[in-house]
């Protein structure tokens, strides 16, 4: 059965899966959520003996009802493959107690890998069902990860460019090196004055001029997102979390059915919002722990019911959750709405306008399969410590934030479900955090000296990734004003 994809600003309009891929974000400035959320059509036990591909086919055909198998599957072919160092592509490790679910085996070493190494099959093929002609113009705002994920995977796709905007002092060393060295002619990245809600609030606005899109259609281009605002990454990392559970399933770690509970450290939204979709499937997930950096406008909503970005913005050691505008929560409101796009509108033009929102009691009592909480500054850098001192195994800093929400969700709840942790990143990713939180002599090292230390006292292997931006040369070195964010796109396709 067709699923169609609503905006959650207007009623009516509804488009295809290929549709909404190719807008990434609706003409409103709404994002696209499914008209029903589909039930998983295949048992638990049967999944259990999947690969990773053949369970994201299993998931995502049940979405993106328009794309022909042929074309589905040649899509997760092209993207689960050697790009990724692990055969899995996702395998769990279990630390102190619970499941570290590592999505950071691709290209970039990130969890963005999961979903952008196959958005540009899903958006060629999309422009081919829709007989596009213009070049696709991939605009994106990054705090740190999707954009070297995004760059990795649009780079040279014919038919397509790719604009990445990233503040300039908001994101690690080793991010903005991997970002600055990548190659491809149809690329291009652009660092600004200002923050990651900056960039994004920028790049929505450059969607939303109207007299801009028309002006790309007579000269052959046009926008769309690799950002999380796109279904085509959100639909992607559902099956990770489908993934997770049925391996512990065939592992016998746990019973058919049994419920888990599952941690995630976010920012925008999206990767949790991922696992509220799976356990709506008919995953049997319990909780849904969403975990905070100390930008912790999440956990704040969660406690009062109030989402208010009108706050100081903190720059921590987990620099891709620095974010006050969760831009994936407004698919959650949407819902709890009622999927009434009416009331969700009222509140997303309060958010501009004022800066936050408040929902009514009875929209706060669907939200009782989420658990918030956030982790210090100090608290993420002595879960890093404390688990390796324990296990010798080394996490970054987002999945240190999961990793010390868990404890207090745990220690507040006395709930010892069986939990999966998403690890988000790579600990390489953010050396030197990681290594001062292992332990501070490490302080006067050089960024990629440390890398050899950590490679050394973890027992793993340097990624690639790692090691290829060593040595490559500096290849974008453009910085912009945000008010210059539109000119600057215009300049770069030659219009």
């Amino acid at each position: 059965m067709e699923i169609l994809y609503n905006s959650t600003r207007t009623k009516g309009n509804p488009v295809t899966a290929s549709q909404a891929i190719l807008k990434g974000l609706s003409d409103d400035g709404g994002l696209y959520v499914p008209d029903r959320i589909p039930a998983l059509d295949k048992s638990l036990e049967e999944l259990s003996h999947m690969t990773y591909g053949q369970v994201a086919y299993e998931v995502m055909k049940l979405y993106l009802t328009d794309f022909t198998e042929e074309e589905l599957k040649s899509c997760i072919a092209k993207a689960y493959d050697s790009k990724f160092d692990t055969e899995v592509i996702a395998p769990l490790v279990e630390a102190d107690g619970a499941f570290y679910l590592e999505l950071f085996h691709g290209a970039t070493i990130a969890f963005k890998d999961m979903a952008l190494s196959i958005l540009p099959h899903l958006l060629t093929t999309s422009a081919k069902k829709n007989h596009v002609k213009n070049e696709i113009v991939i605009l994106t705002a990054t705090s740190g990860d999707t954009g070297k994920a995004a760059l990795a995977g649009f780079a040279d796709v014919e038919g397509t460019r790719i604009v990445v905007f990233y503040p300039k002092n908001g994101v690690s060393p080793i991010q903005e090196r991997q970002m600055v060295t990548q190659k491809g002619k149809n690329t291009y990245v652009v660092g600004i004055h200002g923050n990651f809600d900056d960039a994004q609030t920028g790049v929505k606005q450059i969607f939303g001029d109207k007299e801009l899109g028309e002006y790309m259609n007579e000269k052959g281009f046009q926008f769309s997102s690799a950002n999380s605002i796109n279904i085509g990454r959100l639909v992607p990392q559902i099956v990770y979390y489908v993934y997770a559970y049925v391996k512990l399933l065939e592992e016998e770690r746990i019973k058919d059915g049994e419920k888990i509970n599952v941690v995630v450290p976010t920012g925008n939204f999206g990767n949790i919002l991922a696992a509220f979709y799976a356990k709506q499937m008919g995953l049997p997930i319990d909780k849904l722990v969403c975990a905070s950096n100390e930008n912790k406008v999440l956990f704040d909503f969660f406690t009062t019911g109030t989402y208010d970005r009108n706050r100081e913005f903190m720059l921590t050691s987990s620099p891709s959750m620095d974010i006050l505008i969760s831009s994936n929560l407004e698919r959650l409101i949407y819902r709890i709405a009622g999927n009434d796009a009416e009331k969700n509108k009222e509140m997303m033009d309060a958010l501009k306008k004022d800066g936050k929102y408040s929902i009514s009691e009875e929209m706060k009592s669907q939200l009782s399969d989420f658990y918030g909480n956030y982790a210090s500054e100090e608290e993420t850098a002595q879960t890093i410590h404390d688990l390796y001192e324990k296990t010798g195994y080394v996490i970054d800093t987002h999945t240190a934030v999961a990793s010390s929400v868990y404890n207090k969700f745990k220690k507040e709840t006395g709930d010892n479900k069986t939990a999966v942790i998403a690890s988000t990143a790579s600990p390489y990713k953010f050396t030197r955090s990681v290594m001062n939180a292992v332990d501070n002599q490490y302080d006067n090292m050089g960024d990629f000296e440390l890398v050899d230390k950590l490679s050394e006292i973890s027992g793993t292997e340097i990624p690639a990734a790692i090691e290829e931006i060593k040595s490559a040369p500096v290849l974008h070195d453009h910085i912009c004003e945000i008010s210059e964010m539109k000119q600057t796109v215009m300049d770069f396709l030659g219009i």
